[in-house]
């Protein structure tokens, strides 16, 4: 073993104690997206309090705005205000939209990564879309749906961040397939943590937690599947090389909720609404 393995090798146990002590630098979940999810989750709540909320970022007012008002969600793009927005699209696709704003793969800091981490965020969000359509689809829960596909590899720009930082700290070189060999290693355990320390609702984190195992999930292995199906839908709009449609129409997944081959069509021809929907979120 040279020096350059024995370096990689204290590197990892350096994350790995990092992890398990639960010390991992998560950014904190911007207060208004958080407000924004709590109030669209109140049955008390009302278009005023969403809209006064998230007046109060002045960026994220702007952003939430001109998703608002994409072909996606306003053809005729005449929402004039975010109470109007907040009337017209509801409390729950607006604090999706400000959620989606203001996480975003500008969160975390991967230098040298990127583009990497831009393409991992555009398929988080694309799953977090097609989710909802299967949740839809089976008549299930379509905001635990968003969220559980939005945040189900949160974990991998989390854990990049954090070897990045190491590497630097002790002086290390890595290459590109050690610095993914690690965070493919690590990015599950840290996504699990990332919707604990962000206190997603309990349905959402579960169904985080299961997204490699589905079918251990105690009571949310039915969300933890739509999210499953939901990136194996995404896989195959972005980059259908990796996935052809007769493989996604084939995958013993989409078994486990009954789905058969006229209900995958039906979700299926969904696709060219998300990817419109997905090119707002993504704007």
């Amino acid at each position: 073993m040279n020096s350059a393995d024995n370096a990689s090798i204290s590197l990892e146990d350096a994350l790995r104690q990092i992890i398990n002590r639960g010390e991992i630098d998560v950014p904190m979940l911007p207060e208004v997206a958080n407000r924004a999810l709590l109030l669209a989750q109140s049955p008390e709540s009302d278009a005023t309090e969403m809209a006064k909320l998230i007046q109060s970022d002045q960026s994220l007012a702007g952003h939430v705005m001109r998703i608002a008002n994409s072909v996606a969600y306003t053809p005729l793009s005449n929402l004039v205000s975010l109470q109007q927005a907040v009337a017209r699209l509801g409390m729950t696709i607006i604090s999706e939209i400000a959620l989606a704003a203001a996480i975003g793969a500008k969160m975390f800091n991967t230098p040298g990564y990127e583009d990497y981490v831009a393409g991992v965020w555009q398929h988080a969000i694309a799953t977090s879309l097609w989710s909802k359509e299967v949740a839809r689809h089976c008549r299930s829960n379509v905001e635990v749906a968003f969220l559980a596909g939005l945040l189900h590899s949160i974990g991998r720009p989390a854990v990049l961040q954090t070897i990045l930082d190491l590497a630097n700290k002790k002086n290390i070189s890595l290459t590109a397939e050690e610095v993914h060999q690690l965070e493919n290693s690590y990015c599950q355990q840290v996504s699990e943590a990332v919707v604990n320390k962000w206190q997603m609702p309990a349905l959402v984190v579960e169904a985080v937690c299961a997204y490699t195992d589905y079918n251990s999930a105690l009571t949310a292995g039915a969300q933890a599947t739509h999210v499953v199906v939901g990136s194996r839908f995404a896989m195959q709009m972005l980059t259908p090389e990796k996935l052809d449609k007769e493989t996604l129409f084939a995958l013993p997944v989409l078994a486990k909720l009954n789905l058969y081959q006229d209900d995958v069509e039906k979700i299926y021809e969904q696709t060219e609404s998300v990817k419109v929907r997905l090119e707002g979120l993504s704007s």
